[in-house]
């Protein structure tokens, strides 16, 4: 916990006051080196929650006072093939909120206004927060696993992500099964609409279309691909998973089911989600830490131990 200067915007860019930033499983990963820090020391968090105290030249989405929201993707290239071709989310020299760059567990912090979000009124501050990593990145991978309306999901899992996953995808009328290590998550799973919960090692009731693994724990890959059905496909939630083991050509991934990973989000990923969320309307489970808090919360997040998802309060 330290005095750091304030940031000067740049031209295009805002400065942001900062009132409320998410914990994520990226946070714990960075913190504790399984992520290689590629800026140090970095300032932490991409969930950010604030309001506009300045402005630099040319801006003109945002004026002073508006609130806005930043997400994990915090700038890219514009002009690679993956930029022009709505793919941004892979382009090789990407900058991310939190990792290349200063981050949300501060008081201020700032970005491109291209890169920052117009948060619905339907959202409190501590509710809309989530919806800026746990929600993106839980609404790209329904999409990438292919699921389609009134068929069965399996998530595995069942924190930040999922829980805000689960109610898009009930949402979509689909059958939803759970599964997590805590009967406190399972509670909740089944709480948000899954028709059935149970441990990774569970066996479900019946076969899923489609399966989204938010767990960084390689040995849940072949649970998942075992409990998919013919033709299903299992998307891979994480920014880091430790090994996974070695598969079953038939038992796992024949009869074309399709084993994939997600990488980051795009701009389009995260208007998206802001505006189904606002539809539905998605109401996130918070618990509220000071930042003074935030190793503890982290310590907390790593035992599984928070309920839905976890947000620093910025004083």
């Amino acid at each position: 916990y330290t005095e750091l200067p304030v940031p000067e915007p740049d031209s295009g860019e805002i400065l942001v006051r900062v009132v409320i930033c998410g914990i994520c499983h990226t946070d714990l990963h960075t913190v504790e080196g399984e992520l290689p820090l590629v800026t140090k020391p970095i300032v932490p968090g991409h969930q950010i929650i604030g309001f506009v105290e300045k402005i630099g030249s040319g801006v003109s989405s945002f004026g002073v006072g508006d609130r806005v929201g930043m997400a994990w993707l915090h700038a890219t290239c514009g002009s690679c093939v993956y930029c022009k071709t709505g793919r941004e989310n892979l382009c090789a020299n990407a900058q991310f909120t939190g990792y290349h760059v200063n981050g949300g567990y501060a008081q201020y912090t700032v970005i491109n206004e291209k890169f920052a979000y117009a948060i619905p009124e339907v959202f409190e501050d501590r509710e809309a927060a989530p919806l800026l990593c746990a929600g993106i990145i839980g609404f790209r991978a329904l999409r990438l696993s292919e699921i389609k309306q009134g068929q069965r999901l399996a998530l595995y899992g069942f924190g930040a992500s999922a829980h805000i996953a689960i109610q898009i995808a009930v949402f979509w009328g689909c059958k939803v099964f759970a599964f997590t290590r805590t009967s406190e998550h399972r509670d909740l799973a089944i709480k948000l609409g899954a028709v059935w919960a149970g441990k990774p090692t569970d066996t479900p009731p019946e076969k899923q279309d489609s399966a989204v693994i938010f767990a960084p724990a390689g040995e849940i890959v072949p649970l998942a691909l075992g409990n998919l059905d013919r033709g299903g496909t299992c998307a891979l939630a994480g920014i880091y998973m430790t090994p996974i083991p070695g598969l079953d050509y038939e038992k796992h991934l024949y009869y074309e089911r399709t084993l994939r990973s997600v990488t980051a989000s795009t701009r389009e990923d995260g208007k998206d989600l802001l505006s189904i969320a606002a539809k539905i309307p998605i109401k996130p489970a918070t618990t509220v830490f000071p930042l003074k808090d935030a190793n503890r919360a982290l310590q907390l997040l790593k035992r599984s131990s928070i309920n839905g998802a976890g947000v620093l309060e910025i004083p």
